[in-house]
């Protein structure tokens, strides 16, 4: 099977369950329904147009952009630190965009605010975590400046994220059950919670971090074959980490300031478009990569909403019970040499 009919079943599959993430939740609605307002039709109930267009479109989208920034962020990683199990939240940005939610939530309340529980203190939670996703970008920026080894960054990385965990838990152990049950709801990620508003300013940041990707595309090729022989190629390989850096902390730190953590994606989705597409080509890998991440959180998301409950399981807990059988599958079935 050629890439090109693979891409053309993944993308005509993406079609299919973005349909069924519209019509599944507390209230179905039938798929030809949904077919009917997209040429134009209205919706034979007016209720019905605001759950899809406030509320499931919205929220469809938002998954297809944490779907694609997540997993190519993973391959960035993967590729950059040769490394199988490295993901997008090793350098630690998504353990700073945490640390400035629990400081809203937790240390804040001194100055009598609380997330999670209306329009603007969602956006005060926003802010918060893009804050401490931006602090933690900062400090990696200022570590590549003074580190030459990328395994050494990597480490420097794990420590950051490290040590911005275990300021939240010491916030944790000292705050009140509500404090910790608004932050606890806020790690388990949340793919609802963007409207139009939100969508547009994720979709801009998503923008830029791709871009950055887009034009690095045979840098990532070399890289493959170690940074020795990247550098022979005439790679800048201090420009290239610059670009990994920025465009994982921009992809990264938006869907977590947006969404909350939501884990596996980054570390699974990647192996998956390496054994589906059977290739180390990243002109091939990085679009493959963004689409089956659109497909799995897709499909996550569609599995969290309980079909006919008015509530719905965190994302991150569909997620993980889906990436983690996944990667003790593929590190028993494949020989990660093979492609590292």
């Amino acid at each position: 099977m050629t890439h090109r009919v693979k891409f053309t079943f993944c993308l005509i599959l993406m079609v299919f369950l973005w349909l069924l993430n519209l019509s599944l939740g507390s209230l179905s609605i039938p798929v030809v329904y949904l077919l009917e307002r997209l040429v134009g039709i209205p919706f034979p109930r007016e209720s019905w147009e605001i759950i899809v267009m406030d509320y499931r479109i919205p929220k469809s989208f938002t998954a297809i952009l944490a779907g694609i920034g997540l997993s190519v962020s993973g391959l960035q990683m993967q590729t950059f630190f040769r490394n199988p199990l490295a993901g997008p939240f090793v350098l630690g940005i998504s353990s700073g965009a945490g640390l400035g939610v629990a400081l809203l939530s937790m240390a804040g309340t001194a100055f009598g605010w609380q997330i999670l529980s209306g329009t603007p203190n969602y956006w005060a939670a926003i802010i918060a975590s893009s804050a401490g996703a931006i602090g933690v970008l900062v400090l990696m920026g200022l570590a590549a400046w003074k580190v030459k080894d990328s395994m050494t960054l990597l480490i420097v990385g794990l420590m950051f994220g490290s040590a911005a965990a275990s300021i939240v838990t010491l916030l944790s152990y000292f705050s009140s059950a509500e404090e910790l049950k608004m932050f606890t709801l806020w790690s388990m990620g949340n793919l609802g919670n963007t409207g139009w508003p939100e969508l547009g300013l994720l979709s801009g940041a998503l923008l830029i971090g791709l871009s950055l990707v887009i034009f690095s595309v045979k840098s990532y090729n070399a890289m493959l074959l170690g940074e020795a022989y990247a550098k022979s190629m005439g790679i800048n390989f201090q420009k290239l980490r610059w670009i990994m850096i920025v465009s994982t902390g921009i992809l990264t730190g938006g869907i977590t300031a947006f969404c909350g953590p939501i884990a596996f994606i980054g570390i699974a989705v990647p192996h998956l478009a390496r054994l589906l597409f059977k290739t180390n080509d990243h002109r091939v890998l990085f679009p493959a990569t963004a689409l089956l991440g659109i497909l799995v959180l897709l499909a996550c998301d569609t599995l969290s909403q309980l079909p006919g409950y008015a509530s719905s399981l965190p994302i991150n807990a569909v997620t993980t019970a889906f990436g983690a059988p996944l990667i003790i599958w593929l590190i028993m079935k494949r020989n990660f040499s093979e492609a590292f």
